[in-house]
């Protein structure tokens, strides 16, 4: 069996100890940040992770993750539970009306309400529990130690301190930071990398409920765009929730407003799906936290014929691949990566070619379609604040009406008017189509799945050719203007 060396113990890190030493691996994890294991799930929310600015941001553990933990690591799905964890059962949650006839899968419709900072904390415990794994904190990795050849070999890892490790697997887990072409660059490689910019800031405050009040009655996810503003609420562990916001990098005035902690809670008392959480059941527990910089990014380890370009290194999580945090899948596809290297690594123990060469085949199969989802869904969004300032309501028009006499309507506003008239409504509506849209929404499914599914297009259609009969969708929040005026 190997021995593995994974840089950060962060959720991708310890999501790659936890399946590796699973496997008869034996691990080190080497994290920059001096992180003594706190007591509880409110001590590890004051934890000092300042090599992971992100654990203070809203998290979304989805149900393709929740399941691996069910079917195949039991033991941390019960240890989140005792530290606070609960399950949001998406099926439970269907809109009022909706027929609630059982359909094969809604068992797997389940997603986890917990804080990042728990469940990282939850998961190095169980890590560290297994004597196969060691942890080395307060330590960075400086070099790779490696040999010469076509492709050069990873040998292993020299830190801070001068000390060096060795090992037969590399594996970089040090998030969208981990500088991973300047660890690769003494060995000649020509990593071939993808960047794309979200477009937004991200801005998250968390709360807590207070004493004998209890969660507002919901009925689906609570999230939406109001073009100039996107939000979203995400429940966690222990009676808290996060409230998030992300404003265009470029609007100056919204990001003032909504990073002054006031201000904030007066934004979120506005629009009718966080209204609730404000209402007075809650008071703030943080400051209001700040992103910024938030990329697309996917880096390539292979040629163009599949052939690895380095042998005895790996990468997992945001140091692959990184996607707008806005989407909620970065935890749940590091531990989807975490699990593919360990099946490769099984797969071919005592041949490094074919083992980097199918790893990195599964994650352009299972990581990479996620990556160009998030670039085409960011410069959709991009496109729809151009084009409006006041999208307050789903039901606005298009910009390009044919029906008004213009000419017709791009490809870029046909695909807008379907979302908005089409498959939002049915959504809310079609339990076919909802269910369809929370495998996919879960990982489930891939992100073109709604558009293959005959079924699903058809119902959609049949709403969307029936708009003109239904009266306006109701408004999803004040128009930009608005707010401005109000705060």
């Amino acid at each position: 069996m190997a021995d593995v060396v994974i840089i950060g113990a962060g959720v991708a890190g310890l999501s790659s100890a936890l399946t590796l030493s699973r496997t008869g691996h034996t691990v080190t994890l080497v994290e920059r940040d001096a992180t003594p294991l706190p007591t509880d799930a409110h001590g590890a929310f004051e934890w000092d992770r300042r090599g992971a600015p992100q654990v203070r941001h809203s998290h979304a553990f989805l149900a393709r993750l929740r399941n691996a933990l069910r079917d195949r690591y039991p033991d941390v799905l019960d240890a989140l539970f005792a530290a606070g964890a609960t399950e949001m059962d998406f099926i439970a949650m269907l809109p009022e009306g909706m027929d609630r006839t059982p359909h094969p899968g809604d068992d797997d419709l389940v997603a986890l309400a917990c804080r990042r900072t728990t469940f990282e904390w939850v998961l190095r415990r169980v890590v560290l529990a297994d004597p196969t794994v060691s942890l080395l904190d307060g330590h960075t990795v400086t070099s790779l130690s490696w040999t010469a050849g076509s492709p050069p070999v990873v040998t292993g890892v020299v830190l801070d301190d001068g000390a060096e490790i060795a090992a037969d697997l590399v594996v970089a887990a040090g998030g969208r930071r981990c500088d991973v072409p300047h660890l690769l660059e003494p060995l000649d490689i020509d990593l071939e990398e993808r960047t794309e910019d979200t477009g937004i800031i991200y801005f998250s405050r968390f709360f807590a409920l207070n004493h004998g009040e209890d969660w507002p009655a919901q009925t689906g996810p609570i999230g939406g765009d109001l073009g100039y503003l996107k939000y979203g609420v995400f429940q966690g562990d222990n009676r808290t929730f996060s409230i998030t916001f992300a404003v265009g990098t470029g609007d100056d005035e919204m990001r003032k407003i909504v990073l002054d902690p006031e201000h904030f809670i007066e934004v979120a008392s506005k629009i009718p799906a966080t209204a609730p959480y404000v209402d007075g059941r809650s008071a703030p527990i943080t400051d209001v936290f700040v992103m910024a910089r938030l990329l697309n990014r996917s880096r390539r380890f292979t040629d163009a014929d599949g052939a690895p370009k380095v042998l005895g290194f790996s990468a997992v999580g945001d140091s692959h691949t990184c996607t707008n945090p806005l989407y909620g899948r970065g935890c749940s596809l590091g531990f989807v990566q975490a699990e593919l290297l360990a099946a490769s690594l099984a797969d071919w123990p005592n041949n490094p070619v074919e083992r980097a060469r199918t790893y990195e085949a599964r994650c352009v199969e299972e990581i990479l379609p996620w990556y160009k989802a998030s670039v085409a869904q960011d410069a959709a969004n991009r496109a729809d604040a151009v084009r409006t300032t006041e999208p307050a309501v789903e039901g606005d028009a298009a910009p390009h009406d044919a029906s008004a006499g213009d000419a017709p309507m791009s490809e870029a506003d046909s695909m807008r008017a379907m979302m908005r008239d089409g498959l939002l409504p049915a959504i809310r509506t079609d339990p076919v189509v909802l269910r369809a849209f929370l495998r996919m929404f879960n990982l489930l499914e891939a992100p073109d799945s709604l558009m293959k599914d005959w079924d699903v297009i058809g119902r959609v259609m049949t709403v969307y050719q029936d708009r003109d009969q239904r009266p306006p969708e109701p408004a999803l929040g004040p128009g930009r203007a608005a707010i401005l005026s109000a705060v």
